[in-house]
Protein backbone atom coordinates (compact mmCIF):
# COMPACT_ATOMS: atom_id res chain seq x y z
CA UNK A 1 0.00 0.00 0.00
CA UNK A 2 1.38 3.44 -0.94
CA UNK A 3 0.94 6.35 1.38
CA UNK A 4 0.31 9.61 -0.16
CA UNK A 5 1.76 12.96 0.85
CA UNK A 6 0.78 16.61 0.06
CA UNK A 7 3.03 17.09 -1.85
CA UNK A 8 0.59 15.61 -4.39
CA UNK A 9 -2.48 18.24 -4.47
CA UNK A 10 -4.76 17.72 -1.20
CA UNK A 11 -7.95 18.24 -3.44
CA UNK A 12 -7.08 14.91 -5.96
CA UNK A 13 -8.38 13.07 -3.50
CA UNK A 14 -11.78 14.16 -2.85
CA UNK A 15 -12.68 15.23 -6.78
CA UNK A 16 -14.46 12.28 -7.26
CA UNK A 17 -16.76 12.28 -4.35
CA UNK A 18 -16.44 15.48 -2.16
CA UNK A 19 -17.71 13.36 1.23
CA UNK A 20 -14.78 11.08 0.94
CA UNK A 21 -13.46 10.93 4.66
CA UNK A 22 -9.65 11.00 4.73
CA UNK A 23 -7.52 9.75 7.28
CA UNK A 24 -4.65 11.77 7.75
CA UNK A 25 -1.68 11.43 9.65
CA UNK A 26 0.30 14.64 11.51
CA UNK A 27 3.46 13.59 10.76
CA UNK A 28 6.49 12.94 8.55
CA UNK A 29 8.24 10.24 10.72
CA UNK A 30 8.96 7.72 8.28
CA UNK A 31 9.04 5.28 12.03
CA UNK A 32 5.20 6.32 12.59
CA UNK A 33 4.30 6.12 8.63
CA UNK A 34 5.32 2.45 8.69
CA UNK A 35 3.58 1.36 11.71
CA UNK A 36 0.05 2.76 10.16
CA UNK A 37 0.81 1.23 6.93
CA UNK A 38 0.14 -2.40 9.23
CA UNK A 39 -3.51 -1.44 9.54
CA UNK A 40 -4.32 -1.25 5.51
CA UNK A 41 -6.38 1.72 5.55
CA UNK A 42 -5.29 4.47 3.00
CA UNK A 43 -3.90 7.95 4.54
CA UNK A 44 -1.91 10.69 3.39
CA UNK A 45 0.96 12.50 5.71
CA UNK A 46 0.81 16.41 6.50
CA UNK A 47 3.33 18.03 8.51
CA UNK A 48 1.52 19.54 11.55
CA UNK A 49 4.59 22.44 12.43
CA UNK A 50 3.81 23.31 16.03
CA UNK A 51 6.40 24.21 18.51
CA UNK A 52 7.62 21.58 20.26
CA UNK A 53 9.38 23.70 23.37
CA UNK A 54 8.20 22.39 26.58
CA UNK A 55 6.25 24.64 28.29
CA UNK A 56 7.31 26.00 32.00
CA UNK A 57 6.71 23.08 34.83
CA UNK A 58 5.27 20.82 32.44
CA UNK A 59 6.13 17.27 33.08
CA UNK A 60 7.37 14.66 30.21
CA UNK A 61 4.14 12.65 30.21
CA UNK A 62 2.43 16.33 30.06
CA UNK A 63 4.59 17.38 27.05
CA UNK A 64 4.21 14.12 25.12
CA UNK A 65 0.20 14.37 25.02
CA UNK A 66 -0.18 18.00 24.90
CA UNK A 67 2.09 17.79 22.07
CA UNK A 68 0.15 15.08 20.41
CA UNK A 69 -3.15 17.01 20.77
CA UNK A 70 -1.49 20.02 19.34
CA UNK A 71 -0.35 18.12 16.27
CA UNK A 72 -4.10 16.54 15.18
CA UNK A 73 -6.07 19.91 16.20
CA UNK A 74 -3.55 21.69 13.91
CA UNK A 75 -4.00 19.52 10.79
CA UNK A 76 -8.06 19.10 11.66
CA UNK A 77 -8.37 22.71 11.90
CA UNK A 78 -7.22 23.01 7.89
CA UNK A 79 -8.93 19.44 7.03
CA UNK A 80 -12.29 19.16 8.73
CA UNK A 81 -14.47 16.69 7.96
CA UNK A 82 -11.24 13.88 8.21
CA UNK A 83 -10.04 11.84 10.61
CA UNK A 84 -6.41 13.09 11.86
CA UNK A 85 -4.15 11.00 13.87
CA UNK A 86 -0.85 13.28 16.00
CA UNK A 87 2.14 11.40 17.90
CA UNK A 88 4.56 12.56 20.06
CA UNK A 89 7.09 11.04 22.27
CA UNK A 90 9.12 12.70 25.20
CA UNK A 91 12.20 10.41 26.60
CA UNK A 92 11.78 11.23 30.81
CA UNK A 93 14.90 11.22 32.31
CA UNK A 94 14.25 11.62 35.86
CA UNK A 95 11.91 13.72 35.12
CA UNK A 96 14.10 15.70 32.81
CA UNK A 97 12.64 16.00 28.94
CA UNK A 98 15.01 14.13 26.43
CA UNK A 99 14.05 15.12 22.76
CA UNK A 100 15.65 14.35 19.69
CA UNK A 101 19.71 14.78 20.14
CA UNK A 102 19.81 16.51 16.04
CA UNK A 103 23.43 15.64 16.00
CA UNK A 104 25.91 12.72 16.10
CA UNK A 105 27.78 14.34 18.70
CA UNK A 106 24.62 15.21 20.87
CA UNK A 107 23.42 11.49 20.30
CA UNK A 108 26.82 10.37 21.61
CA UNK A 109 26.28 12.79 24.69
CA UNK A 110 22.77 11.70 25.46
CA UNK A 111 24.23 8.15 25.61
CA UNK A 112 26.48 8.78 27.76
CA UNK A 113 24.40 10.27 30.32
CA UNK A 114 21.80 7.27 30.09
CA UNK A 115 24.30 4.25 30.24
CA UNK A 116 23.16 2.37 33.03
CA UNK A 117 20.37 4.86 33.57
CA UNK A 118 16.20 3.84 33.73
CA UNK A 119 14.44 6.04 30.78
CA UNK A 120 10.85 6.17 30.86
CA UNK A 121 9.65 6.63 26.70
CA UNK A 122 5.84 8.96 26.86
CA UNK A 123 4.44 7.65 23.25
CA UNK A 124 1.12 9.93 23.59
CA UNK A 125 -1.18 9.92 20.35
CA UNK A 126 -4.35 11.46 19.67
CA UNK A 127 -7.35 11.56 17.22
CA UNK A 128 -9.75 14.52 16.35
CA UNK A 129 -12.64 14.12 13.98
CA UNK A 130 -15.60 16.38 13.78
CA UNK A 131 -16.07 17.96 17.20
CA UNK A 132 -13.93 14.95 19.08
CA UNK A 133 -11.12 14.21 20.19
CA UNK A 134 -9.41 11.19 21.95
CA UNK A 135 -5.85 11.27 23.50
CA UNK A 136 -3.93 8.46 26.12
CA UNK A 137 -0.19 7.75 25.92
CA UNK A 138 1.78 4.54 26.57
CA UNK A 139 4.70 4.23 28.70
CA UNK A 140 7.73 2.16 27.82
CA UNK A 141 10.49 1.50 30.99
CA UNK A 142 13.73 1.30 29.36
CA UNK A 143 16.67 0.04 31.16
CA UNK A 144 20.21 0.72 29.01
CA UNK A 145 23.26 -1.83 30.07
CA UNK A 146 26.56 0.30 30.79
CA UNK A 147 27.61 1.50 27.58
CA UNK A 148 31.42 1.90 26.96
CA UNK A 149 32.97 4.80 24.88
CA UNK A 150 33.51 2.20 21.94
CA UNK A 151 29.94 0.50 22.26
CA UNK A 152 28.04 4.42 22.05
CA UNK A 153 30.97 5.07 19.29
CA UNK A 154 29.76 2.06 16.77
CA UNK A 155 26.25 2.07 17.85
CA UNK A 156 25.69 6.33 16.53
CA UNK A 157 28.05 5.47 13.49
CA UNK A 158 25.64 2.22 12.65
CA UNK A 159 22.03 3.75 13.34
CA UNK A 160 22.78 7.02 13.25
CA UNK A 161 20.21 8.34 16.04
CA UNK A 162 20.11 11.84 15.45
CA UNK A 163 15.92 12.00 14.79
CA UNK A 164 14.69 9.44 17.79
CA UNK A 165 14.13 11.08 21.14
CA UNK A 166 16.83 9.16 23.71
CA UNK A 167 19.30 8.33 20.84
CA UNK A 168 18.10 4.92 20.64
CA UNK A 169 16.46 2.95 17.79
CA UNK A 170 14.57 0.24 19.54
CA UNK A 171 13.16 -0.91 16.04
CA UNK A 172 17.25 -1.53 14.93
CA UNK A 173 20.85 -1.38 16.65
CA UNK A 174 19.42 0.21 19.35
CA UNK A 175 17.96 -2.67 21.08
CA UNK A 176 21.64 -3.78 21.92
CA UNK A 177 21.93 -1.16 24.47
CA UNK A 178 18.95 -2.23 26.47
CA UNK A 179 19.21 -4.88 29.36
CA UNK A 180 15.04 -4.19 29.46
CA UNK A 181 11.96 -2.97 28.62
CA UNK A 182 8.88 -2.82 29.99
CA UNK A 183 5.15 -1.46 27.90
CA UNK A 184 1.96 -2.72 27.57
CA UNK A 185 2.68 -2.11 23.98
CA UNK A 186 5.69 -3.19 21.87
CA UNK A 187 4.74 -0.62 18.95
CA UNK A 188 5.05 2.21 21.37
CA UNK A 189 8.69 2.36 21.85
CA UNK A 190 9.17 3.29 17.97
CA UNK A 191 6.71 5.71 17.87
CA UNK A 192 3.24 5.36 18.00
CA UNK A 193 1.35 3.20 19.87
CA UNK A 194 -1.00 0.76 17.74
CA UNK A 195 -2.85 -1.24 20.42
CA UNK A 196 -4.01 2.82 21.81
CA UNK A 197 -4.62 3.81 18.42
CA UNK A 198 -6.57 1.24 16.89
CA UNK A 199 -8.70 1.46 19.74
CA UNK A 200 -9.41 5.35 19.35
CA UNK A 201 -9.84 4.76 15.56
CA UNK A 202 -12.45 2.29 16.31
CA UNK A 203 -14.04 5.04 18.76
CA UNK A 204 -13.53 7.49 15.85
CA UNK A 205 -15.71 5.26 13.51
CA UNK A 206 -13.11 3.46 11.80
CA UNK A 207 -11.96 -0.09 12.57
CA UNK A 208 -9.38 -1.49 11.14
CA UNK A 209 -11.13 -4.87 10.86
CA UNK A 210 -13.91 -3.77 8.55
CA UNK A 211 -14.15 -2.84 4.76
CA UNK A 212 -13.91 1.34 5.41
CA UNK A 213 -11.97 2.73 3.35
CA UNK A 214 -12.25 6.43 1.94
CA UNK A 215 -15.90 5.93 3.04
CA UNK A 216 -17.68 8.79 5.23
CA UNK A 217 -17.80 8.71 8.60
CA UNK A 218 -19.68 11.35 10.02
Amino acid sequence: MSTLTESIPYMQFCQEDPSTVLLILASTSRYRRDLLERLRIPFICIPPEVDESRLPTETPAEMARRLAAEKSRAIHSRYPGHVVIGSDQVADWKGQALGKPGSIQAASEQLAKLSGQTVVFHTAVSVCVGEQQWTTSTNTICGFRTLSEEAIRRYVDIDQPIDTAGSAKAESLGIALMESMQSDDPTAIIGLPMIALTSLLRQAGLDPLQDHACRRLL
